[in-house]
């Protein structure tokens, strides 16, 4: 009986690894649980049409900054909450006075109700960075993309896309979801690889990266072990950064931030520098 069960246990989740991926992957929460008078910084709510016809809609918030030369980053969540609980793993950005568009992917928050899936975030990544350039009107030198956790392979994707941009920041992130899943035990004697088609495969992606990186990854990550994030900064071509976020667990505390803070200000300054020289 025990053996029956096993296999009966590993054959469902093959069926639903094969068939429910997403239900796997993504957490979408669509309850807001703040609004943006709640907190001490100016906040905008913003609407981004997305998809062929542009009539579905992705909801976020524009953090603006007072000063007119600042750079903007784009930021991408992790696969659970929503912008009203991502505000605090932006606090170093406001802190370095960059403007900040915090978007919810379609599924998640006030966005358009449509269960996410690994094509429908990179097809919102990509309306967050038409927005920006096209209707902001904000040059892509300036524009930084950030990404945490699975949010960080939506970053990748977006950036192999937008080599202009300024740079890409990658926080706490995986090489690939087949490698995550083999992290489980219940998944290792399945043929993942004939199962999976939801790979978000960033460590076969980020060879290709045609502008600076920025890789942070806490060092007692429990959901995404710290080798991975070394083992992107080491397939990454230069010009590249990696800061080990000490005894850090994988959704930062407040002792990260003021790391956070300095890692992040002391690469934007250094790209700067650089596009700077190689213009003149």
């Amino acid at each position: 009986m025990p053996q029956i069960r096993a296999r009966l246990a590993v054959l469902a989740s093959a069926l639903v690894l094969g068939g429910c991926q997403s239900w796997f992957i993504f957490e979408p929460d669509r309850e807001l649980h703040a609004s943006p008078a709640d907190f001490p910084f100016k906040i905008d709510e913003i609407t981004v049409p997305v998809g062929l016809d542009r009539t579905q809609r992705l909801t976020g918030w524009w953090l603006p900054t007072p000063l007119p030369e600042a750079k903007t980053v784009l930021y991408f969540h992790g696969n659970d909450g929503n912008v009203s609980v991502s505000v605090r793993e932006v606090t170093p950005l406001v802190d370095l006075q960059y403007s900040v568009c915090l978007i919810d992917y379609r599924g998640y928050g006030k966005s358009e109700r449509l269960f996410p899936s690994e094509q429908s975030v990179y097809e919102d990544a990509e309306a967050v960075w038409n927005y920006a350039v096209r209707e902001r009107g904000i040059d892509p030198a300036q524009i930084y993309i950030y990404g945490q956790s699975l949010g960080g392979a939506i970053a990748i994707e977006l950036a192999r896309h937008h080599p202009e941009a300024a740079g890409l920041i990658v926080e706490s992130s995986f090489t690939s979801i087949y490698d995550m899943a083999r992290l489980d035990i219940r998944y290792r004697a399945l043929p993942l690889n004939l199962l999976l088609h939801q790979r978000f495969d960033s460590l076969n992606k980020v060879p290709g990266l045609k502008l600076p990186v920025l890789f942070m990854h806490g060092t007692a990550d429990e959901i995404v072990p710290y080798s991975m994030g070394e083992e992107l900064f080491e397939a990454a071509p230069e010009p590249k950064r990696f800061v080990p976020l000490e005894d850090g667990k994988h959704d930062h505390g407040p002792q990260a931030v003021p790391v956070i803070r300095e890692a992040i200000g002391r690469f934007v300054r250094e790209t700067a520098q650089q596009r700077t020289s190689t213009t003149q």
